[in-house]
């Protein structure tokens, strides 16, 4: 897999970085999309995986779209606007849905600026952290564009609709203690203390039974947009799974042995 994208397991938390300091991280090109889909697909294999951190590396989480290469053939758009549509649906479309069916829990921990397609690639994960020095912004109509990648349905479920109009229709950026504010990310930190607390919080998520972490996410994202007897139909089948599960047991008979558990995935 290409080092566009570092990956890194540690007792079953995964750290992806993204490393393209030429771009600030940017998302739009065919090489950093293939290498985050690498990225996902060998994570939703990796039975040791329990929980992903996702950040950039260097002072910028996202850049986003690559501006300078908005004007060059080979980059998103194409003269044909059928091969530019074609090239967003091949290309950076992919990443939402991928992160859409990944079941391992995802922590953005954003280090930086998030800026357009970066913004919305913290919103594909599901839950986020940001540093102090962290800007937000879907920024896509300063540039006379939309949101090609996602960022109309993905950021109005995050922040509600009309925070969500406001940041699209103005395209300004917000800081990191808007952003908490309006729940686009869960906490704040001091740029140092955002590692450790990405970990931290991954930490949480991981000492739980694998298996129900992962039903519980799927049923999270299903749950946005089934209906009631839906959800409760997915929920009914998932908990049949998870009675029948050795960590059930597990779980069960430590809180009554009243001792810590230990979860085995199985």
């Amino acid at each position: 897999m290409s080092e566009l994208v570092r990956y890194d397991n540690r007792d079953g938390i995964v750290t992806l970085t993204l490393d393209d300091p030429a771009t600030r991280n940017a998302i739009s090109g065919m090489p950093m999309v293939e290498a985050i889909l690498a990225a996902l697909a060998r994570l939703e294999a990796d039975d040791t995986a329990r929980v992903a951190i996702l950040t950039g590396a260097g002072p910028v989480f996202s850049s986003g779209g690559n501006v300078k290469a908005m004007g060059e053939a080979g980059g998103l758009n194409d003269p044909l606007p059928a091969r530019t549509r074609r090239n967003y649906k091949r290309g950076i479309q992919r990443l939402p849905l991928a992160f859409a069916a990944l079941e391992v829990p995802v922590i953005a921990a954003v280090n930086g600026a998030a800026i357009g397609a970066g913004c919305d690639l913290a919103c594909m994960c599901d839950l986020r952290v940001a540093a102090t020095s962290a800007r937000f912004a879907e920024s896509f109509v300063k540039l006379g564009l939309i949101a090609g990648d996602g960022g109309a349905w993905l950021l109005p479920r995050v922040i509600g609709f009309s925070r969500a109009c406001e940041m699209a229709l103005t395209g300004d950026a917000i800081d990191a203690q808007t952003a908490l504010e309006w729940g686009l990310v869960s906490r704040v930190v001091e740029d140092a203390a955002l590692p450790g607390a990405a970990q931290e919080l991954a930490a949480r998520i991981a000492a739980n039974p694998p298996f129900a972490v992962r039903m519980t996410k799927r049923l999270l994202w299903e749950a946005q947009s089934a209906s009631l007897p839906n959800v409760l139909e997915m929920a009914a089948a998932m908990q049949a799974v998870n009675h029948a599960t050795a960590d059930h047991k597990e779980a069960t008979a430590a809180f009554l042995d009243r001792r810590p558990p230990s979860f085995t995935g199985d």
